[in-house]
């Protein structure tokens, strides 16, 4: 049936309603207090480590949405389509929360020697005599090392971010000089847009593939796997999709959404997530049954050090949680055409990718691998984590109020503003 909420014409204001203040102080709020709780946990740990591998996970949460929502938005600009007119405007809006996110990883490139084992080995064979390292660990460290060291990290670091920050001025000052554009100019600014966001979309994945395999890979300077920079393609998709529909679902609660929010398009959306959720299960599927059926001692105790002393009862966790809980559900037509049952799903998504990240990270150490236990310090997997992406929430409300929610002269406007009806 039509909803008596869809209007034929768009309200005279489009800016972000008033609530996403709101929004923006109570991000602010939680984060400053999880700030405190990682304080006392550090505190009671009586060490900074974990801090900073709570850190790192923080910053693949946040670089997830920031890039991944410039990925999405290129997309989006070569795939055309009304799920773009919803989604532009806050996928733009992530991509400007960039620079936060810069600031994040300078934390980790001050810190290279607590975190990474190549950086803090200077002298391989006097890490190799004082069991520092085991003999795997020194060739691989010996073999890599003109790509692991220091230098190529930061240099690779703040090209990485260059490239985004140029894509990221360039998508966003466009979109408004399309705002202003006259509608007839329209199909020259879709060509001009897609001509950019084509390369665009290659240079994103060897840049993402690059920060993810420097940033998170290289804990294990021995672990290697051609599908890792793809995986994190994948999950950036995971979660900016499901970040997308919570902030579009949620801005339905107040004008302009609330009038081009329509059934049809949700229900689209929620399909678009569930192909994400299906890839992702296939990649990481593929990448495990791959090694396991080749049964090599270099490629096996990377999964080893993630299955034994009570790891797996976390991997069989990250499978329920990651991919079985939200595949299940979103088989629902239902589910994803009701808005408050698909926020929920999303924001179980966006936890469970935070959960994934856990399972990815801490294995890589050395008290950690085949060795899950507590400590105050683990809880700093979720106190740090918390905190910044609440901070980064408050920066995108910011980023979020600075323009337009709808562009206008989108092709695409008329269509979306037409009333649905029981077949739609």
């Amino acid at each position: 049936m039509a909803h008596a909420t869809h209007a034929n014409t768009l309200p005279a204001d489009l800016g972000a309603p008033a609530f996403v203040d709101a929004w923006k102080s109570r991000a602010l709020a939680i984060g400053l207090v999880f700030s405190v709780i990682a304080a006392g946990l550090a505190f009671a740990d009586r060490s900074i480590d974990h801090v900073l591998r709570g850190w790192l996970l923080g910053l693949m949460m946040t670089f997830g949405f920031a890039v991944g929502g410039l990925a999405f938005l290129m997309l989006q600009y070569c795939t055309g389509g009304k799920w773009g007119l919803l989604l532009r405007r806050p996928l733009e809006a992530m991509s400007r929360t960039l620079p936060l996110v810069f600031v994040y990883w300078l934390v980790i490139a001050f810190s290279l020697k607590k975190l990474y084992l190549w950086a803090a080995v200077t002298d391989v064979s006097a890490a190799l005599k004082s069991g520092l390292i085991n003999e795997v660990q020194a060739h691989a460290i010996e073999f890599k090392r003109p790509m692991l060291n220091p230098t190529a990290f930061v240099v690779t670091g703040l090209v990485c971010f260059a490239i985004w920050a140029l894509y990221t001025w360039r998508l966003n000052s466009l979109g408004l000089q399309r705002d202003a554009a006259s509608p007839d100019t329209t199909p020259v600014w879709i060509k001009r847009m897609e001509n950019i966001s084509g390369p665009g979309i290659l240079i994103y994945a060897l840049t993402m593939s690059a920060a993810a395999i420097y940033w998170v890979m290289s804990l294990d300077p021995t672990w290697y796997s051609s599908v890792y920079g793809l995986l994190f393609l994948v999950g950036q998709a995971y979660t900016v999709l499901a970040l997308s529909i919570i902030v579009v679902i949620s801005l339905s609660k107040g004008e302009p959404f609330k009038t081009i929010l329509r059934q049809t398009e949700q229900h689209d959306l929620g399909k678009f997530t569930f192909a994400f959720v299906m890839l992702n299960i296939y990649l990481a599927f593929s990448q495990f049954l791959i090694i396991w059926s080749g049964n090599l001692p270099e490629e096996i105790p990377w999964y080893q050090d993630r299955f034994l002393g009570g790891w797996g009862v976390i991997i069989t966790l990250d499978f329920i949680f990651h991919w079985l809980i939200p595949f299940t559900l979103l088989l629902s037509r239902d589910l994803k055409r009701n808005k408050k049952r698909l926020v929920r799903v999303c924001q179980w998504m966006v936890f469970a990718k935070a959960f994934d990240l856990f399972w990815l990270i801490e294995p890589n150490f050395r008290d950690a691998a085949r060795n899950l236990h507590f400590s105050w310090g683990i809880l700093e997997y979720v106190a740090v984590p918390v905190a910044m992406v609440s901070f980064w929430v408050a920066f995108f409300c910011t980023r979020l109020k600075t323009r337009p929610l709808v562009q206008t002269n989108d092709p695409h406007v008329a269509e979306i503003l037409e009333p649905e009806h029981a077949h739609a």
